[in-house]
């Protein structure tokens, strides 16, 4: 079949979820994976075929993709500052918005620093710190044992042969809980924790609260920054004197977020925008900077 009547198919499968230009650039993508193509390659070779052998397996993911189930998971990978990383329905896509967050992390690790990651998911944030700062310890904690199949599966054996980096370490606990101190001190505290609230499902895409995994998004309306409260008790407890930390946060609750923190002690507390100049992080420390 040729590839122009396949992209045809299925920007007209997922269409109806999707506006027409956003579903044409995510079969164009799905195409990339599956078969190697570029998004240009029917336009450079019109008579351009498609093997009758794979037609069934794309139009299966087109059924998929119709369903709502969103483009990451259809392929299993999604790109995160600069590289890509493996997700399934156990973890959060990652979003573009949370490398604001690793960018400011990143500026506050000085040499061989060390750097805890709370509900890590997928573990994007915790590869991405243990890889731009090769000799940086990084933990990462989840309560889900499937997230943390996910996170510590993730393959930069490449990358880190060649940079010298270190794997991040990866524990099963529940950030809710009492931290104790056998996970050591840290330099830096990094969180993207659940923030949506359930009042706010309404206002989602279904491919997202349809798919996404629910134990990673959202809290109750009666009390939405109880994971922040928590956040701020490990940061009290792990932060060395001098640390920095940075939550992503509802951006909704930015005051609220930062009076959290401020609560619990910390002299320094901020909030930074996102790329779309939205409220998305609360940044902290326990000394004035």
């Amino acid at each position: 079949m040729l590839l122009k009547d396949i992209i045809r198919k299925g920007t007209e499968a997922i269409s109806s979820l999707y506006p027409e230009r956003e579903a044409r650039e995510m079969v164009l993508a799905y195409l990339e994976h599956r078969i190697g193509t570029s998004r240009h390659t029917h336009i450079i070779d019109p008579s351009y075929e498609v093997p009758e052998s794979v037609c069934e397996d794309i139009f299966s993911a087109y059924v998929r993709m119709a369903s709502g189930k969103p483009l990451q998971y259809v392929t299993g990978r999604a790109y995160f500052y600069g590289r890509e990383f493996h997700v399934t329905p156990d973890v959060l896509i990652p979003r573009p918005e949370t490398e604001v967050l690793c960018r400011a992390a990143i500026e506050h690790i000085a040499g061989k620093g060390s750097v805890i990651d709370l509900c890590t998911g997928s573990g994007c944030i915790a590869w991405t710190l243990a890889l731009e700062k090769p000799g940086t310890e990084v933990v990462a904690v989840d309560i889900s044992e499937g997230a943390l199949g996910v996170a510590a599966g993730q393959d930069f054996s490449e990358e880190m042969s060649r940079t010298g980096a270190s794997a991040p370490r990866f524990v099963q606990t529940d950030v809710l809980e009492e931290p104790g101190t056998e996970l050591g001190m840290f330099d830096v505290l990094v969180s993207n924790p659940p923030y949506v609230m359930d009042s706010e499902k309404v206002l989602m895409r279904s491919n997202v609260l349809d798919h996404e995994p629910h134990l990673a998004l959202f809290v109750p309306d009666d009390d939405p920054l109880l994971f922040y409260r928590a956040v701020a008790r490990w940061a009290l407890k792990l932060l060395k004197p001098g640390g920095y930390g940075i939550v992503e946060i509802n951006e909704a609750l930015g005051p609220e977020t930062e009076d959290v923190f401020r609560s619990a002690g910390f002299i320094y507390v901020h909030t930074i925008k996102d790329l779309n100049e939205k409220d998305r992080f609360v940044a902290f420390s326990n000394v004035p900077r």
